[in-house]
């Protein structure tokens, strides 16, 4: 059954560090082409990778697959991954901006900029997503989220390479799914077709 061409929901966030790679490798090939909005990824990764790296690494997507670059409209159809050494942000007319402020939970990119941003643009038309890692970040991002009434997913910690971060998500908010790696896109694309 495929996706509709509209959704209440307007873009889709998601947050992964350690053990993120053989996560996304699961989750992102499973989205199908007609997906009516946006992935914006923060992954925490090495700081060599350029936009022909994650072409590789995601060559099985169905989705166009790519950094994102500064002032770059936010459009359906990709899956963009903030650059390495820059925070990620999305600004009200729905385009990125990149910013080399400090470091959010020792990290830049940080997901709770990405995702506080995001909450910022979208409120309640936003899904965001906490996959593996072993650090804190992203889980006050995710708490911005579930409070502006957006729908949040957090990956079942008992199957995550790297609960730490899965775990602090649910510590500090109420997750409307904890669901394992390769139910994620199922749930992802229920959402969509059903705007629930």
């Amino acid at each position: 059954m495929a996706v509709k061409n509209q959704s209440k929901y307007q873009a889709i966030v998601i947050g992964a560090s350690a053990g993120g790679h053989a996560a996304l490798n699961k989750l992102l090939p499973a989205l199908t082409a007609d997906l009516p909005v946006p992935v914006i990824i923060i992954h925490h990764m090495h700081p060599e990778f350029d936009d022909y790296s994650i072409r590789q690494l995601y060559k099985k997507c169905a989705l166009n697959v790519k950094i994102a670059e500064e002032k770059e409209p936010v459009e359906p159809g990709n899956i963009y991954f903030g650059p390495p050494n820059y925070h990620l942000l999305i600004e009200q007319d729905k385009t990125f901006s990149l910013s080399v402020s400090a470091p959010v939970n020792y990290a830049r990119p940080s997901i709770d900029v990405l995702f506080e941003s995001a909450s910022d643009v979208y409120q309640d038309k936003l899904i965001g997503v906490i996959l593996t890692g072993a650090n804190d970040d992203g889980s006050n991002g995710l708490k911005t989220i579930k409070n502006r009434r957006g729908v949040v997913i957090v990956q079942n910690p008992a199957e995550a390479e790297m609960s730490k971060m899965p775990e602090s998500a649910l510590r500090l908010t109420k997750i409307d799914y904890v669901l394992n790696l390769n139910d994620i896109a199922s749930k992802l694309l229920y959402i969509l077709r059903h705007d629930i």
